[in-house]
């Protein structure tokens, strides 16, 4: 299947001067250039200015999978959440002490800058877009780049009024330095962005037959979180009827998804693995890659098809996925590093720290070659599953591997599978018990797998080589059940959260009765349906009062955030560089970070 084709970095450099040999200094310093580009005559076909649109693609990849294993995107995939923590190796990385978090923290000016350069880039390509020396082949082509264009700033500006509330917009590209910008509000953000994609809803198509690029849903979907957001802010602020008209337009556009025809939900096995009913994990002696010793078998299911090499985009069959990532292993090997999911080592467990004396090794009996950059708290590895949730292919181990059977022979569970209890709990030292269990946790199928891709080329067990999910139907569907839930409408939104809980196989099928007022019951069933996949903070703060900083204080799994989180917020702070550089206009900082 084709796939879009990323590069590192941008092919051409705008405003590049040559540079001629020259016979002395005289003649260096003086002025005559060969050739001088400036947006104005770099660009000479649409070829170009769809350049500028892959290198987008490029970017929210390298955001999303993060292969340069940058601290400031494991904040933004969820770091310092309710769902993520650091492990006790990496204590240093935490993003729970308040006591050394605040607007001068360079996660956020990272995080921050990283959409204003997806903006300049979106506006790039909209101005080379309209350039008279550019021919298109139809003018639904100029159309298309130019919806993707849109796509990406409004995208762009939903992020930031997610993260950071009202943020200067910027629809011109700048060649000169500005020291003047202004803050629009945070209702005016996210109206900003879905007026932008209102705007081009018909120019982009239902599918394609090229992987990875946006389509209609993806926009819908986005328009469904805006209007959520949009809402949200709106009750926030008194303005009750606004907030209803905007919970009942996020209905709309969920609805335009989910029962469009296009996505659905996908309930039986599918895909490049599914006459795979048993899938036996090798076991290896003291983590040798020599002949297993053992396997640990495990019953395959539907929900584990749709994280397999192969099986993730909507062009493999795959109707709930409507935007991947494309990764490709053979543009990985020629020339694209960064085509890779560095899932195994940046979230796997280090059994061979935690559990040292039963378990060894960086193999597949273990999950891979992780090394716990971030690891899952508590809450989301075990709390979400007690009791009556616990029956759910979510849950299955196949899916959530919680059977590691030992493979150091002088353990007592040579061959046999670990307690978690031994493997939490097993010293006489609290503190080494509680360093141990944050390096030992369940496995997702979503960053480890049976069957590696590479390791004939010399490739070890630390990368995926699969496509991976920017948007799948089932985010689709939790957020209009949250906008059903705010107006109002709880059966409404239990029965939506019961369309997953069904494809989950889930014994217990939520109630009205159980969807609280805190948003528990929303939060708990994306954690248990988009682990690993939705970035957190921005569900945390899009929610607003007090959701985040009370769920970080009760989930956190290290203790420097219920001791030091002592004010509340819900949204980041306005980086102190940013404020600092605007000279001419002052940004007002976001509301608890002003004296940290």
């Amino acid at each position: 299947m084709k796939k879009i084709k990323y590069i590192a970095g941008i092919w051409f450099l705008l405003l590049l001067v040559s540079m001629v040999s020259c016979e002395s200094d005289k003649e260096f310093l003086t002025e005559d250039p060969q050739t001088f580009y400036t947006v104005d005559n770099a660009f000479s076909t649409s070829a170009q200015v769809d350049q500028v649109l892959v290198s987008i693609y490029s970017h929210l990849r390298d955001l999303w999978a993060n292969p340069t294993e940058s601290g400031w995107i494991f904040v933004f995939r969820g770091n310092g959440t309710d769902m993520f923590d650091v492990a006790s190796i990496r204590r240093g990385a935490t993003f729970n002490n308040y006591g050394v978090i605040n607007p001068d923290n360079g996660s956020f000016y990272e995080n921050y800058t990283t959409w204003y350069y997806v903006i300049s880039r979106a506006n790039l390509a909209l101005y080379a877009a309209e350039l008279p020396q550019i021919s298109w082949s139809t003018p639904a082509e100029k159309a298309y780049a130019v919806a993707q264009a849109r796509f990406f700033r409004a995208f762009a500006y939903r992020n930031l009024a997610e993260l950071f509330g009202g943020v200067p917009i910027v629809t011109d590209i700048t060649t000169t330095p500005k020291y003047d910008f202004e803050r629009a509000t945070r209702v005016a953000t996210y109206q900003f962005a879905i007026t932008e994609m209102e705007a081009v809803e018909n120019d982009l198509p239902e599918t394609t037959t090229v992987g990875g690029r946006v389509v209609k849903g993806a926009l819908q979907h986005n328009l469904c979180q805006l209007y959520l957001g949009l809402g949200i802010q709106l009750a926030a602020e008194g303005k009750a009827s606004e907030a209803s008209a905007a919970f009942a337009k996020s209905i709309s556009f969920g609805n335009k998804v989910i029962d469009g025809g296009t996505y659905s939900l996908m309930k039986t096995r599918f895909g490049t693995r599914r006459t795979s009913a048993t899938i036996a994990v090798n076991v290896y002696q003291g983590g040798s890659a020599a002949a297993p010793v053992d396997t640990v078998l495990q019953t395959a299911n539907h929900y584990w098809d749709l994280f397999q090499e192969g099986n993730v985009n909507f062009q493999d069959g795959n109707k709930e996925c409507i935007w991947a990532m494309q990764i490709d292993y053979a543009a990985y090997k020629a020339e694209d590093g960064r085509s890779k999911l560095p899932y195994s080592r940046t979230y796997g467990a280090v059994f061979r720290d935690g559990a040292k004396n039963h378990i060894t090794g960086t193999l597949e009996d273990v999950g891979g070659r992780g090394i716990v950059q971030i690891m899952p708290t508590m809450y989301t590895r075990d709390e979400i599953y007690a009791g009556k949730w616990g029956a759910d292919l979510r849950n299955s181990d196949i899916v959530f591997r919680r059977r590691f059977k030992g493979n150091v022979a002088a353990s007592p569970y040579f061959k046999k599978i670990v307690p978690w209890s031994e493997m939490y709990n097993g010293s006489t030292d609290a503190t080494t018990n509680k360093n141990n269990s944050s390096l030992c946790y369940p496995v997702s199928c979503k960053i480890a797998t049976d069957k590696y891709t590479g390791l004939a080329d010399g490739e070890n067990l630390s990368n995926l080589f699969r496509d991976d999910y920017f948007i799948r139907l089932s985010e689709t569907i939790l957020l209009r059940a949250e906008a059903k839930q705010r107006s109002g409408d709880k059966a409404g939104a239990a029965a939506d959260i019961n369309l997953l809980r069904d494809r989950a196989n889930c014994t217990y099928k939520v109630t009205a009765a159980d969807v609280d007022d805190n948003f528990n019951l929303i939060l708990d069933e994306r954690a248990r349906e988009l682990v690993y996949e939705e970035c957190r903070w921005n569900t945390l703060l899009r929610m607003g009062g007090t959701v985040a900083t009370d769920r970080i204080k009760k989930y956190a799994y290290w203790p420097e955030a219920a001791a030091t989180l002592t004010f509340n917020y819900n949204l980041w702070p306005i980086p102190q560089t940013v404020i600092d550089t605007n000279k001419d206009v002052k940004l007002e900082q976001n509301p608890g970070w002003a004296s940290k």
